[in-house]
């Protein structure tokens, strides 16, 4: 039986062959900050329409009680960082959208993740999640040493940036757990003040009904009025936050040829993506993140953008 250090290197080495940029490992346990920091956000309706949040509170915050026998959070980042970018002029989609979901392919590599650490170590318990449960993803990854949540609430880490996918396996291996690092944001306020509609209310408290990826992604409804002419061009989620921070002069272009971007979608004009059909969006957009938002949702977004 391997020891809790061997097991955590284990784990990272196959994590970093499987092409994982970093892999961190917390002691599962309940999360007493984070469930009083979540708790007077949703009492302030900072998550808007999104109820979902409201739901399975005290699983999201101790993965005792979302995994039976849980002991461990590995806590991994996966690189999403496009080499190319849309046109400026074009309807703007986050970067993480450009190519494949990234539902399936983070999972599909945790799965494999968990086949070969099974191989070597033996079996055990344990659930992969990829931003598909109620899991504080980026507090886990905080608490692991892979980086601090920032003042625009996103992981940043030192050499990366923070243009990356976090993903978990709770598990009921007891692994050496790490420990956190530093807050590195200093008195850099360059997320706050660009931010076009005042999401970030305050350094580390985004108001999530005043984001631009809430309103193009996940708000259903029509985008109130008062937010016109805020949008600086974006179709379907924000970077604006991220661009501007400075720890992402150090992001480099990932090497995931299924996140690699559609060329059509790369070359869409306003004008194109305002005649595409519902049979050539759900064509062209099969595997894509963009099917969140749905065609209604896209033509909503860009019909708001045309106003």
């Amino acid at each position: 039986m391997q020891r809790p250090y061997q097991l955590s290197l284990i784990i990272k080495n196959t994590a970093r062959d499987l092409g994982f940029d970093y892999c961190g490992i917390s002691k599962a346990e309940f999360m007493q900050d984070e469930a009083r920091q979540l708790e007077e956000w949703l009492n302030r309706g900072m998550h808007g329409k999104m109820k979902y949040m409201e739901n399975h509170f005290d699983k999201r915050t101790d993965p005792t009680k979302l995994v039976e026998g849980a002991k461990s959070v590995i806590s991994l980042l996966y690189n999403y960082y496009p080499e190319k970018k849309q046109q400026a002029e074009a309807p703007q989609i986050s970067k993480y959208a450009y190519g494949e979901d990234y539902h399936f392919v983070i999972k599909d590599k945790l799965k494999e993740l968990v086949f070969r650490l099974q191989e070597q170590i033996g079996n055990f318990y344990g659930r992969i999640f990829v931003d598909s449960a109620p899991v504080l993803e980026k507090a886990w990854a905080k608490r692991s040493g892979l980086g601090w949540i920032g003042k625009h609430t996103n992981l940043i880490n030192r050499n990366m940036g923070s243009f990356f996918f976090i993903a978990e396996i709770i598990c009921d291996l007891e692994c050496e757990p790490d420990s956190p690092i530093k807050d590195y944001c200093g008195t850099c306020t360059r997320c706050i003040d660009a931010c076009p509609t005042d999401a970030i209310v305050q350094p580390y408290v985004v108001d999530g009904s005043k984001c631009i990826s809430y309103f193009t992604i996940e708000l259903r409804e029509e985008i109130p009025q008062d937010m016109k002419g805020k949008f600086e061009n974006w179709m379907f989620g924000c970077d604006i936050c991220q661009d501007v921070c400075p720890w992402n002069r150090f992001a480099m272009p990932h090497h995931e040829t299924r996140f690699l971007p559609n060329e059509q979608l790369m070359q869409l004009s306003k004008e194109e993506w305002m005649e595409i059909t519902v049979d050539v969006f759900d064509k062209l957009f099969k595997n894509s993140p963009l099917k969140r938002a749905g065609w209604q949702g896209i033509q909503k977004n860009l019909k708001f953008l045309d106003d």
